[in-house]
């Protein structure tokens, strides 16, 4: 493919000129909430969005992703733009929104409202202008991107598209790095069940919150793979579990997650919980069960010409128009589907935001500018 040089002053103009409109699509979309698996409200406003700027085909699939196919019959390639619809609030009523000249504050704004609304708005460029591709082009608001929501969204694309798919963009976090190196992960839901009883009067009976500990407790005892360039990590995220101070407990649940950004390390620490499960299931303490609640593949076989291409490019558009350094670096992103597929793909960010997956998260209202330039860069290098 051929990259544009810069951005032409009808794409400058349209930007600036829009910016004010980006603005209020953002904080519109950004109160809106939107749990993994319960994004339909946010599904819907961008649906409508869509429709009101001229989109001429709509898709909302089974995973809950908005799709606006441009121009995709009788094309041999497909290149993807998506940005993610869900957080990881559980909200089901509006989220607070504020700004004070420098930040914009808002649980999710960054992670990934600023990217959506951003993208939207290049799409919007692209609709209206009627542009041409040799390349079939989606822009995609995708769903169950966080946590359990286990890339639902992004494996529904691949899975409809993903023999054309030639590249694979999601927008997610800031402009100052690229997700070009994908974190696998395995995550559990372990359950606990005992016959319980009266903490007095059943003393000495099974507890299933103490099975639960035993077990956590051998789990943190893992000794993580050594393998140069890697990194590999275990967390235990939930413990639930009891019925009140005098009550031995009945039940206990847990999540328990490892994640490594390379599969013989992702192999290894699978080996080992299931060895820990066996051991625990075989101590009597409590009857054990396991429930496979989250799989993230590591990278498939990859031609890597093809990656580096495109996080060459996407580094180098960052950098650009942002003045910053951006490197390289692993992560769990939707990238992960088709990067486990051997799909050149890159997560991008285009803003500067801080305290992702808190209620304390902030976007630097003056990263967005830079932003948008980003991603219409990257999007229009794929235009004639």
């Amino acid at each position: 493919m051929k990259y544009i040089d810069k951005l032409d002053e009808k794409v400058l103009n349209y930007l600036d000129n829009s910016y004010d409109e980006m603005r209020k699509l953002l904080k519109e979309l950004a109160v809106i909430p939107a749990p993994s698996g319960q994004e339909d409200l946010r599904v819907d406003y961008v649906k409508n969005w869509f429709e009101n700027v001229g989109a001429k085909q709509i898709i909302v699939d089974e995973a809950k992703n908005v799709i606006v196919p441009i121009d995709c019959d009788n094309k041999d390639e497909i290149v993807v733009f998506m940005a993610h619809t869900d957080l990881v609030f559980p909200d089901l009523s509006p989220l607070p929104y504020s700004e004070d000249g420098e930040y914009i504050y808002c649980p999710g704004i960054g992670d990934d409202t600023s990217c959506l609304a951003v993208l939207m708005m290049v799409a919007k460029y692209v609709i209206q202008n009627n542009l041409k591709s040799k390349y079939g082009i989606l822009f995609v608001a995708n769903s169950c991107e966080e946590g359990l929501g286990d890339l639902k969204g992004s494996r529904q694309i691949v899975k409809d598209y993903g023999d054309k798919i030639s590249a694979f963009y999601t927008f997610d976090g800031c402009y100052n790095e690229i997700i070009n190196q994908c974190v696998g992960s395995h995550r559990y839901e372990i359950s606990f069940a005992t016959e319980g009883g009266h903490s007095f009067l059943g003393f000495g009976r099974r507890n299933a919150i103490v099975a639960m500990a035993d077990l956590i407790n051998q789990l943190y005892k893992c000794e993580i793979p050594k393998k140069e360039g890697t990194k590999t990590t275990y967390n235990v995220g939930i413990v639930e579990g009891g019925t009140s101070v005098n009550t031995i407990a009945q039940n206990a649940k847990m999540l328990y997650e490892y994640r490594s950004d390379d599969k013989e390390c992702l192999a290894i620490m699978k080996k080992f919980f299931e060895e820990q499960i066996e051991k625990a299931k075989q101590s009597g303490k409590a009857e054990i069960e396991v429930k496979l609640v989250g799989d993230r593949p590591c990278m498939g076989d990859m031609n890597e010409e093809a990656l580096e291409k495109i996080t060459a490019h996407a580094i180098a558009v960052c950098e650009k128009y942002s003045g910053v350094t951006c490197h390289r670096d692993s992560g769990s992103t939707d990238a992960n589907i088709p990067m486990s597929l051997g799909i050149p793909a890159v997560c991008v960010g285009n803003h500067i935001s801080s305290g992702a997956h808190t209620r304390s998260e902030k976007l630097l209202i003056s990263s967005l500018e830079p932003g948008m330039k980003i991603t219409a860069e990257l999007v229009l290098s794929y235009f004639d």
